[in-house]
C-alpha cells in the first residue's frame, strides 16, 4: 500500500523553527521528486520546495527553508528556519514520477506568539 505520512508539525513562535518528515511506504523515493507543499485557509495549495534532478524553492522561502532526503530510509524532510505568521498552513509531501503522483495527508504548522 501506498503511503506518505507526514509529521513534525504544530505551533512554533515567530522566528522558531520546525522540521518536518515524510516518510514514504509501498515505493521507492530514489525513483521520484520529492516536493512539499502548502495550502493556507481560503488559499490555495503551494509549491514550497521540490527536491529532484535539482532544488528549487518557491522565492518566499527561499534561504529559510531547506529540503532534503535520505533515500536509504525512504524519508524527505523539510527544514524551516526564521518562521513568519505567513507560514501558518498544512504542509504536505507529495511524490511525482511520470507515471505517478502521490500525496500525504497534511500535517499542520502554525506560527503565533
Amino acid at each position: 500500500q501506498v503511503q506518505l505520512v507526514e509529521s513534525g508539525g504544530g505551533l512554533v513562535q515567530p522566528g522558531g523553527s520546525l522540521r518536518l518528515s515524510c516518510v514514504a511506504s509501498g515505493f521507492i523515493i530514489s525513483s521520484y521528486a520529492m516536493s512539499w507543499y502548502r495550502q493556507a485557509p481560503g488559499k490555495e495549495r503551494e509549491l514550497v520546495a521540490v527536491n529532484g534532478s535539482r532544488t528549487n524553492f518557491a522565492d518566499s522561502m527561499e534561504g529559510r527553508f531547506t529540503i532534503s532526503r535520505d533515500n536509504d530510509k525512504n524519508t524527505v524532510y523539510l527544514q524551516m528556519n526564521s518562521l513568519k505568521p505567513d507560514d501558518t498552513a498544512v504542509y504536505y509531501c507529495n511524490a511525482r514520477s511520470f507515471q505517478n503522483n502521490y500525496w500525504g495527508q497534511g500535517t499542520q504548522v502554525t506560527v503565533s506568539s
